[in-house]
């Protein structure tokens, strides 16, 4: 089985590429038998999501006008 420290590695390498078939099926088994790592993968989700929702929302705001001279 995998470990813990090879897990939270591909979690983060899994963000950036697409995981390998081999990679995701281990990374799945290893985290339906080790709540740690499902929590950290829950958390590394909804942070990443949170991020992408702020920059969205700072993309669609327009800018301040500057202050009266």
């Amino acid at each position: 089985m995998m470990s813990c420290k090879e897990a939270v590695r591909l979690m983060s390498e899994g963000m950036d590429r697409e995981l390998a078939g081999g990679e995701r099926f281990a990374l799945r088994l290893h985290t339906l038998l080790c709540v740690g790592c499902h929590n950290y993968r829950q958390q590394l989700t909804f942070l990443r999501q949170a991020c992408q929702q702020q920059v969205a929302a700072d993309d669609a705001t327009p800018p301040l006008a500057p202050p009266p001279a």
